[in-house]
């Protein structure tokens, strides 16, 4: 069965690195009333709140490309493609973005499970039968997608831990 591991070393250490199938970062920030204030600082708390980026990154690229898809699904309600992506992002921020640099962030979102892509459109994943478009329905399928499969694993090694 693949990431089955069927003997331990002789050390009695498993080589964690070979264990982890992914890793998700998600972090309780206060969500304070200065937070609540602009988009961008909005934008900002969520990118730090889901792992996006680390508190206190200076860099902008990643919080632009994400605004973007947040203003796309939530506020204009479509799919967006690369150029209206960066036609936003220059209005909304005042500055160009490269294209390489867009699609680099779009695929570290793309790997991070927040974004997927079909036909040059870019997307939030819904739950099927869910709500497009729907911020909730969004965030609870990213939650119950990326926590529940570690949630369970973290059941079953506390079960064997009992038992032991």
């Amino acid at each position: 069965m693949d990431g089955e591991i069927n003997e331990a070393p002789s050390n009695g250490l498993l080589n964690e690195a070979k264990l982890i199938e992914r890793e998700v970062t998600i972090r309780n920030l206060i969500l304070s009333k200065e937070v609540t204030e602009t988009r961008r600082s909005l934008v900002r708390w969520l990118a730090v709140s889901l792992g996006l980026i680390n508190h206190g990154e200076t860099r902008q690229a990643a919080i632009q490309v994400f605004d973007s898809l947040m203003f796309f699904q939530f506020h204009e309600r479509k799919d967006p493609e690369v150029p209206e992506m960066m036609t936003y992002i220059e209005s909304a921020w005042g500055e160009p973005i490269n294209e390489k640099t867009l699609r680099y962030h779009l695929l570290q979102l793309s790997k991070a499970n927040i974004v997927k892509h079909a036909k040059g459109k870019y997307f939030l994943p819904q739950p099927d039968g869910g709500i497009k478009y729907d911020a909730e329905a969004w965030i609870s399928h990213y939650f119950n997608s990326e926590i529940t499969p570690i949630r369970e694993k973290l059941i079953t090694a506390v079960r064997e831990l009992k038992s032991r």
